[in-house]
């Protein structure tokens, strides 16, 4: 973007005099960022408008997007030229880091982690297929359990490419969904709530079921009609995804007592690694070099408990499987 040097300096010229701690969305607000934006719209938004390249106008960047993306990194590059980050924290702006975007992509390794979580639900998928006869009856949670994590892993690599109000809230329903639907069917296995042949537990299924689904609306309304509360939307994830672990893990723990098998403690395992990552989301730092982050890292530290989960859901229903043949025996 043109931005003519003089000007540009001059908006930015306060800066050297600012000191303190980052925090969301004061970036944005500091005058010199403001009277950076004005300067390069009035350059390059005008009656000749700079042009802006194919792949980044096909993710929706325009103009005002461009200069508030080269407003962000003078403004970072500036203060960082004259103290050290230690000196000079990096401050975010609406809300999130100063990323070097790359083809076009705001956040571009939280894109390729998520689409690493994607691949990893994809080969799981294949991995039950393959592995579970469609006969057995908790096949087909399993693999929704996989379609929900596609869904969820798309639209957040859709977020981290373009961050729009819309994107945001599709991905934060998603991930609402994935998180929800770990404590859906964690009952239905630990409990065996899929034995068609007991109407009790059929008559929970049901109710368990339709209680699932009331939360999830309810919780999506709240978000879209009362009030986008990340404070609320993160507490209730949290709630709900402790007390599916809390199911898996003792579960685990019954299994392994039972059966005495190895594979048996890896939902064990999947919990406590996953406790371990989400701790990168408590220690948030400015991106190294930009682009690496703490919430990508967390996005990274789940790809590898997805795998051994969906090792465990296979080896788990082998075994039931072949225990229900011994008894008929």
């Amino acid at each position: 973007m043109r931005i003519h040097a003089s000007a540009a300096w001059q908006s930015l010229a306060v800066l050297f005099l600012l000191n303190g701690v980052a925090q969301a969305s004061l970036g944005d607000r500091l005058p010199e960022f403001k009277h950076c934006l004005e300067i390069c719209k009035e350059a390059n938004c005008g009656s000749d408008p700079t042009p802006i390249p194919f792949h980044r106008r096909l993710l929706l960047w325009d103009c005002p997007a461009e200069c508030d993306y080269s407003c962000q990194h003078i403004v970072t590059t500036t203060r960082l030229a004259r103290d050290p980050p230690y000196l000079q924290p990096v401050y975010q702006f609406h809300g999130k880091w100063p990323f070097y975007r790359f083809m076009g992509m705001q956040e571009p390794f939280s894109v390729i982690f998520s689409l690493f979580n994607f691949l990893a639900h994809n080969w799981g998928m294949a991995q039950l297929r393959e592995k579970i006869p469609a006969s057995y009856t908790l096949r087909k949670y399993y693999l929704w359990f996989g379609y929900v994590g596609l869904a969820s892993w798309t639209f957040s690599m859709i977020f981290h490419t373009r961050d729009f109000a819309i994107t945001e809230k599709l991905d934060y329903w998603a991930a609402g969904a994935n998180v929800l639907y770990g404590l859906y069917y964690a009952p239905i296995r630990v409990f065996r709530l899929d034995r068609t042949e007991d109407p009790r537990k059929q008559s929970v299924l049901r109710l368990w079921t339709v209680l699932c689904v009331l939360l999830y609306a309810a919780h999506v309304l709240y978000l879209s009609l009362w009030s986008w509360d990340y404070t609320y939307n993160m507490a209730a994830n949290v709630v709900v995804g402790t007390l599916a672990n809390l199911l898996w893990s003792g579960f685990s723990y019954v299994q392994y007592k039972r059966i005495g098998r190895t594979w048996a403690v890896l939902p064990g395992i999947c919990v406590a690694w996953i406790i371990s990552a989400m701790s990168l989301e408590l220690m948030d730092f400015a991106p190294w070099r930009g682009m690496l982050d703490a919430h990508s890292l967390w996005h990274l530290g789940t790809v590898v408990p997805t795998v051994l989960w969906y090792n465990f859901l296979v080896k788990d229903a082998q075994e039931d499987i072949a225990g229900a043949r011994k008894g008929k025996d």
